[in-house]
């Protein structure tokens, strides 16, 4: 790869982003949520296309022939993103869609259109632990040719520790959300609680959706949303992007889903810096993390 197709990053307010997403800023900022709309937010890698799957089934209250019915990112639009041209993009998307929509986002919680909260949306959040995080970015960063370089892994976590990647600090993104779950309709959710038990994060999940599911159907939904079968669902497992935007022969867009990969990747001095910078910048923070299961 001779990179000429990898972006750049620019900033808004202080928060590094893609040239081309802070190109057409305007009409982010200036984007009409309805009551109806539902925003799914995360840091990259962190969850984001399992807690679509999963609230889209809950919505279609576990039929998998109606979420097959279109890619995800068609179902779902991811809010900030556009083309290089600004021709077709997340917003275009959402015009033309009646609500109830569900919306994808990255940004943190300040940059989020302020429509979304003057009318009073719900939002669900999935955090996931860093250290599994980044492993997840930089791989897909590797893979995702119109993605910043990565460059080499130790450079990469370093610039990730210092909020340098696309969508900016991982820290301040959980934690901004996390500060203000009770303050406007949020559901902030944990990776790794998903993880150890689906059941009882689907139920949350759809409890906060207003949707009254038997337990056999919430069942349904964890086993069709697995990420084993997500991988061979070719509406979830983004497999309709080209091969000259994702290069699947450096990683595959579903690698993984694990909890603790990040011990194959991270040396032990890595690991003891990582965690002395975790612990006093999540100090002012108690939100309850886990790095294994």
């Amino acid at each position: 790869m001779d990179g000429t197709t990898r972006e750049r990053l620019s900033q808004i307010q202080g928060v590094p982003l893609l040239e081309r997403v802070v190109k057409y800023w305007a009409r982010v900022e200036k984007f009409q949520a309805t009551n109806e709309d539902l925003l799914i937010t995360t840091y990259p890698k962190a969850g984001t296309t399992w807690t679509q799957e999963v609230v889209d089934s809950i919505l279609n209250e576990g039929d998998v022939e109606k979420c097959k019915r279109a890619p995800t990112q068609v179902r779902m639009p991811f809010l900030e993103m556009t083309a290089l041209d600004g021709s077709s993009s997340g917003i275009t998307k959402l015009e033309v869609m009646d609500p109830p929509r569900v919306i994808k986002t990255h940004l943190p919680i300040q940059l989020v259109p302020r429509s979304f909260w003057d009318a009073g949306c719900k939002v669900i959040y999935m955090a996931r632990n860093p250290k599994d995080t980044v492993v997840s970015y930089y791989h897909f960063d590797r893979m995702h040719l119109y993605q910043p370089e990565p460059g080499p892994w130790p450079q990469y976590l370093e610039k990730f520790m210092k909020g340098q990647l696309g969508w900016g600090s991982w820290y301040d993104h959980v934690k901004g959300y996390w500060r203000e779950r009770h303050n406007k309709k949020i559901l902030y959710i944990l990776y790794e609680d998903m993880k150890e038990d689906p059941v009882r994060e689907v139920t949350r999940i759809a409890q906060f959706l207003e949707r009254q599911l038997s337990k056999s159907t919430i069942e349904h939904i964890v086993q069709m949303t697995a990420v084993s079968v997500m991988r061979e669902n070719p509406m979830a497992n983004y497999s309709t992007i080209p091969d000259t935007i994702f290069d699947r022969a450096a990683s595959e867009f579903m690698r993984k889903g694990e909890v603790g990969d990040w011990k194959n990747h991270f040396s032990a001095e890595e690991d003891a810096v990582f965690e002395e910078h975790y612990c006093k910048i999540m100090s002012d923070c108690p939100i309850p993390i886990r790095f294994t299961i």
